[in-house]
């Protein structure tokens, strides 16, 4: 009994708010009234945020137009047991308007303490809360127990964080991300579907059954031309072909650089990793237009081999301080998300790994154990309760190539695939009808006036600082991530 009464005191001084546990009081009652809420109006935007229970201020950024605050918030490290131990999760907040609607989004990793602003951010004016995804430093918990990284626990900071904010920002909320940040705006609708108004999930990948990845290898069969399919199928084959010395130029920055290879192994390994990924860095990052650029794997100089392989897959990649930063994302892949593997038979004969599997990527020391019911469950889940989401993928994206799909128990949802677009696929790329209505479903779901909505058009301009085409909270060292 005494232990039940210290978890209900602990859980209470950490959650705090009525918001998160849902037990109105009278102070509650009095904070409500007219004249507190008309009070809390007239406060200073950031005075109302840090009077938030586990909230502080890392710091304020000026932006025209906007207040821009990077906060952290005290989140337990599991969720079932909220009194067993908390960790400060980063986020950040670009307010425009108490009155203004708000986008929810994550990368699915770090955070960026700069300024942006996402799509459905623009296209409906308003305000942005982004979170760092749990794990990603400084985000971990000490000591980190790697089993609390999880889909769900990762979905219950999301909650917390929106139930914390959605008592300041009161209009209607949409949860956005690409790639693993769509992805998590997916789970988190699974696990939260009352929360958010509408999700906009970009290029985010789908790996219901993990060993079943030969839709990858179609896609890597059909996209673009023959001929840039040929051309750098012809690079990547020429890489092994000329292993010794391209692995000679490998070792020297690898010394230089002071980059070991303890986690995947051997430094062969690693440099194996990076040729392997040659084709699927150039399209997700890249595209058929770039194709001509690629010189002929035939006549190119080992330098030249060597710093094609660098721009389009990145040699820092598989190294321990390239990997470091990436460890929850592999940890991840390798215990529920799942992780792509392409057969490559260009390759036949050269190749001594293969496609190495995620939990090559993580240390030794880091217990893992695949779920394979977790994807199942997400996919199940979308075909038959999807409601007001969309997905965006791209149609030259490899990942793109494993989808979300709607089934017939889907409402006022939506899956739209912009031609020709890499990984960086958006709304704005769509064919006009598409994108027409993809823009006013936004806007919809958002709850903006009817006449925005009819015109269809983003609310606000485009901004070259804040509108960023690539999301930044992810810093490209290449590899195979989403």
């Amino acid at each position: 009994m005494r232990k039940s009464l210290r978890g209900l005191v602990s859980l209470a001084v950490l959650i705090g708010t009525v918001g998160t546990t849902g037990v109105a009081t009278a102070a509650d009652t009095e904070a409500n009234s007219p004249t507190a809420v008309a009070d809390s109006q007239s406060t200073d935007i950031k005075d109302r945020i840090l009077a938030i229970p586990g909230m502080s201020l890392i710091e304020e950024k000026p932006y025209a137009g906007y207040r821009y605050f990077v906060l952290d918030y005290v989140q337990p490290i599991d969720h079932k047991r909220p009194w067993a131990g908390t960790f400060k999760q980063r986020l950040s907040v670009l307010h425009k308007d108490t009155d203004r609607p708000t986008v929810f989004r994550t990368s699915g990793y770090g955070l960026s303490t700069t300024p942006s602003r996402t799509e459905p951010t623009r296209i409906i004016d308003g305000n942005q809360i982004s979170m760092e995804y749990r794990f990603f430093t400084p985000s971990r918990p000490q000591p980190a127990d790697w089993s609390k990284l999880d889909i769900w626990q990762a979905a219950s900071d999301q909650h917390r964080i929106f139930a914390a904010l959605k008592k300041i920002y009161g209009k209607n909320w949409l949860s956005t991300g690409g790639s693993k940040g769509g992805m998590t705006a997916t789970y988190y609708e699974r696990f939260y579907p009352r929360d958010m108004d509408g999700v906009v999930a970009y290029v985010a990948p789908n790996d219901v059954v993990n060993k079943e990845d030969s839709a990858y290898d179609r896609f890597f069969e059909n996209v673009g031309t023959k001929d840039c399919r040929d051309r750098l199928n012809n690079m990547q084959r020429e890489a092994l072909v000329r292993r010794e010395p391209l692995q000679k130029k490998y070792k020297e920055w690898a010394e230089a650089e002071g980059a070991t290879f303890n986690t995947v192994g051997s430094l062969d390994k690693a440099w194996e990793a990076v040729v392997l990924d040659f084709v699927w860095g150039f399209w997700q990052y890249y595209g058929q237009d770039v194709c001509d650029q690629i010189p002929d794997a035939a006549t190119a100089s080992d330098d030249t081999v060597y710093e094609t392989i660098d721009a389009y897959s990145g040699w820092a990649a598989y190294a321990d301080q390239g990997l470091d930063y990436y460890t929850p994302y592999y940890y991840q892949a390798a215990t529920q998300l799942g992780s792509p593997s392409i057969k490559q038979p260009h390759l036949n004969g050269l190749s001594r790994y293969g496609y190495q599997p995620a939990s090559s990527f993580v240390p030794k020391s880091i217990p893992m154990k695949f779920q394979p019911q977790a994807m199942r469950d997400i996919d199940d889940w979308v075909r038959k309760n999807a409601n007001r989401m969309m997905f965006v993928n791209g149609g030259n994206d490899p990942w793109s190539a494993e989808p979300f799909r709607l089934g017939k128990g889907a409402r006022d949802s939506y899956v739209y695939t912009a031609p020709g677009a890499n990984h960086g696929a958006n709304v704005a790329g769509l064919v006009e009808a598409e994108r027409e209505n993809a823009t006013a479903r936004i806007l919809a779901w958002a709850g903006v006036s009817a006449p925005a909505v009819q015109a269809a058009q983003p609310l606000a301009r485009f901004d070259a600082r804040l509108d960023k085409a690539v999301d930044e909270d992810v810093t490209r060292e290449h590899g195979v991530r989403p």
